[in-house]
């Protein structure tokens, strides 16, 4: 009788495609694009006429624009293990010093609105860098620290505006990036997806992300292999208040005036978005494209309950009870991953 044995390199090939689909099934960004998924078909089917078509895909686009500009920055700090509750009174404060200083300017030109643009990163930036050097540093707490600048910072562009909004945004802004379209696609959705393209880069393709993971997963040994962890963190929470100054900007494009009172539960989307899309609260995990998945879930369920006429309340409960689900099954996967390395050294 003849037997046939299995070459090694198809045994090792079979094997590898098999560990490849084993981690795509694991990844929770993959199941929440079901979700997604799920979600639009019920609304299409619900309302095929109104909700697909090329205009509420678009306005949904633009809408979830600023979020997904804060969402990179919070990507980086999540997969640390870090939080950072500061992000939307970030983006006031800094919106609030830009559309301060172009009024006081008087100028509607592009000199103008760069120059806001400007002075609302360097705001963020500076918001991003006290953050990270508390955390980092001075050893407290992200949630206290970014709970506290979250005050802080709302307190003082308060302050600045005796709490009335400013109504001061250049007009070439509005016009080209709040308003402005190209090739039928809103300015501000373009600029956003650049932002997010770029962050993906860096998180995935660069020393920087790798970086960023090997923080997250297990400080103590990134800080054993050489790493300077506490320059990487303040250099983290940097980044999201730039990103957070930059979307100041974009939001006095889009809305023409700042948002003092209207970005109250901005962080609180922004990080259930990324939590939902994969990115671990414990550290270590996370990618962009899933965050950007997390992110339509809730622009998508407002507009769909809109269109059918059911309250856009629902739209919380539906978005706290994915982040709930969406935490239970990272906590299910690590544990499994867990027993699993417990069997295998046994």
């Amino acid at each position: 009788m003849t037997t046939t044995s299995t070459p090694p390199q198809t045994i090792e090939t079979t094997a590898s495609h098999d560990g490849l689909l084993e981690r795509i099934k694991s990844m929770q960004s993959v199941w929440i694009l079901g979700v997604l998924v799920v979600i639009v078909a019920v609304f299409g089917a619900l309302s095929p006429t109104t909700f697909l078509t090329a205009g509420n895909i678009t306005n949904i686009a633009q809408n979830v624009s600023i979020w997904a500009v804060l969402a990179v920055g919070m990507t980086f700090v999540i997969i640390t293990s870090g939080i950072d509750l500061s992000v939307g009174s970030v983006l006031v404060v800094s919106s609030v010093v830009a559309a301060k200083s172009m009024d006081a300017m008087g100028g509607q030109g592009w000199s103008t609105a760069l120059i806001g643009l400007v002075l609302a990163v360097i705001v963020g930036l500076g918001w991003g860098i006290l953050n990270g050097f508390l955390v980092a540093k001075a050893k407290v707490p992200p949630l206290i620290v970014t709970l506290g600048t979250l005050s802080v910072a709302l307190g003082i562009a308060q302050i600045i505006t005796g709490g009335l909004d400013i109504r001061a945004a250049p007009d070439v802004l509005q016009d080209n990036i709040g308003y402005g379209r190209l090739a039928g696609i809103p300015a501000i959705t373009i600029i956003a997806l650049i932002v997010v393209v770029v962050g993906g880069i860096v998180l995935h393709r660069t020393r920087f992300g790798r970086y960023t993971y090997a923080i997250g997963s297990n400080e103590v040994s990134a800080r054993r292999v050489g790493i300077n962890v506490d320059r990487k963190l303040i250099q983290i929470y940097a980044l999201s208040g730039l990103l957070a100054g930059f979307a100041g900007i974009l939001s006095l494009a889009q809305y023409g005036t700042t948002t003092i009172a209207g970005q109250s539960l901005t962080n609180l989307n922004v990080i259930a978005a990324v939590v939902i899309g994969g990115t671990s609260i414990f550290g270590g995990q996370g990618s962009m494209f899933g965050s950007m998945v997390g992110l339509f879930i809730p622009a998508v369920l407002q507009s769909g309950f809109v269109i059918i006429g059911v309250s856009p309340y629902w739209q919380t409960v539906a978005v706290g009870t994915i982040l709930i689900a969406a935490v239970y099954v990272d906590q299910q996967r690590r544990a499994a991953a867990t027993r699993g390395k417990g069997v295998s050294t046994a």
